[in-house]
């Protein structure tokens, strides 16, 4: 018995030491507890990737990342959820995806001191500070903070899309995109914010929405200084002084400064509308154009000016309401050089020297060169009065005709004129006004050459060469 004893103690594992164990990296200097680990280690220095996927072609560093990456061709995915069952096709992934569940933020930023789910988010994070961009593209040298960002960069060069819907085929270049676009057809809101309960369906847009509430606007444009939310709105407001239009419809050829835009403006070729109203049945080419949608039935108004405090359904209102303060109107006519608030209106605008009038009435077939001026022409047709005043329940055709009329029980005249202050509830009453100033007369009788500073005038006119007929 004692023998035995004594040989489980000869066969015994000795405990191993730190010194025993430790294997340093003569690069950086980074200690393992195992040799393989640091063999593995050395790879990122040398870039060395020796493992290489039979499918596609894509190398990995060591094995185990192979064996991971397999799995998204075999679909294979053993682990799940067991909170809301989703299944994922590595441990590391599940261990990320439960934090969305119980907001554990495990890394700190020592600097800053924000909190990060992820440990290579702080790693990203902290390169805000340092500048460091150690990822480089050997096609073109512009060079990233993130190995991912290089990755997907690279696909603008190669034209690459490897991950493909599988509900309507539409292929994308990035993983995370295939993701946020299956939510398209799920509906699936996962992020909601704790201020105000408004979900979405992916993170960075519900980072984007909680500045709203914080007012916090830290990218700054470097041409006029305006401040916004995020980065991309930044890139989209710098395209106004640029002039960059970088998307283009494969169609017809027409360019566009926002993605979003050329979306919209593809659906005027397919007639596609996949984004429906659940509560009237309403479809939509955009998602975005849903949403704002929805604000009629619920009145939700969430944008107010800082300026005037009124409040908008949309943030694009917002932003344009803001120009009737500072005066801006950023959007120039290149032909005649007239300016404009909004880039629509130039658009619209431009049709009057090229003559394009793209749509089309399917009932009497009249050309307009606005989807806005087809609308209001269709309720000709239709009879439809959609705009109701709340005041005294009269219903009208369009939203710019309850709005006048509702200055009949408020008494507003928010037009003044300039030289002798006079007041106006109409934009058009005040320009006829003008006339009495400089003496202006626009509207011409073309029997006699008599002019007048008033169309009413003109008309009234006119009856003196048809009683002059009639006597005749």
């Amino acid at each position: 018995m004692e023998k035995s004893e004594k040989s489980v103690e000869l066969i015994s594992p000795e405990p191993k030491t730190k010194e025993m164990s430790s294997y340093d990296c003569d690069i950086c200097r980074k200690s393992f507890l195992q040799k393989s680990d640091l063999t593995m280690h050395k790879r990122t220095h040398r870039g060395e990737k020796p493992y290489r996927c039979d499918i596609c072609g894509k190398s990995f560093s060591c094995s185990s990342k192979l064996s991971t990456h397999k799995r998204i061709h075999a679909g294979e995915k053993p682990y799940h959820c067991d909170i809301c069952g989703k299944p994922y096709s590595y441990n590391s992934a599940l261990i990320s995806h439960r934090r969305i569940h119980t907001g554990e933020r495990p890394y700190h930023c020592d600097i800053c001191g924000e909190s990060f789910s992820h440990n290579n988010t702080l790693t990203t994070h902290k390169r805000t500070y340092t500048g460091e961009r150690p990822y480089h593209c050997d096609i073109c040298g512009e060079s990233f903070s993130q190995s991912s960002i290089l990755i997907t960069h690279k696909r603008i060069h190669t034209g690459e899309k490897p991950y493909h819907c599988d509900i309507c085929g539409k292929s994308f270049s990035l993983n995370s995109v295939l993701t946020a676009h299956k939510r398209t057809h799920t509906g699936e809101t996962p992020y909601p914010c704790d201020i105000c309960g408004k979900s979405f369906s992916q993170r960075n847009h519900l980072t984007e929405h909680r500045r709203i509430h914080a007012g916090e606007k830290p990218y700054h444009c470097d041409i006029c200084g305006k401040p916004c939310s995020n980065n991309s709105a930044l890139t989209s407001h710098r395209r106004i002084h640029t002039g960059e239009k970088p998307y283009h419809c494969d169609i017809c050829g027409k360019s566009f400064s926002h993605s979003n835009t050329l979306k919209g403006h593809k659906s005027m070729h397919t007639g596609e509308k996949p984004f429906h109203c659940d509560i009237c049945g309403k479809s939509f080419s955009l998602n975005g154009d849903l949403t704002k949608h929805r604000r009629i039935h619920t009145g939700g108004k969430p944008f107010h000016c800082d300026i005037c405090g009124k409040p908008f359904s949309g943030k694009g209102g917002l932003a344009t309401h803001k120009r009737i303060h500072t005066g801006e109107k950023p959007y120039h006519c290149d032909i005649c050089g007239k300016s404009f608030s909004q880039s629509i209106h130039l658009t619209i605008h431009t049709r009057i020297h090229t003559g394009e009038m793209p749509y089309h009435c399917d009932i009497c077939g009249k050309p307009c060169s606005n989807n806005s001026a087809l609308t209001s022409h269709r309720r000709i047709h239709t009879g439809e009065k959609p705009y109701h005043c709340d005041i005294c329940g009269e219903s009208f055709s369009h939203n710019n005709i309850l709005t006048t009329h509702k200055r009949i029980h408020t008494g507003e005249k928010p037009y003044h004129c300039d030289i002798c202050g006079k007041h106006f509830s109409h934009n058009s009453t005040l320009t006829k006004h003008k006339y009495i100033h400089t003496g202006e007369k626009p509207y011409h009788c073309e029997i006699c050459g008599k002019s007048f500073s008033q169309n009413g005038n003109l008309v009234k006119h006119k009856y003196i060469h048809t009683k002059k007929k009639g006597k005749r």
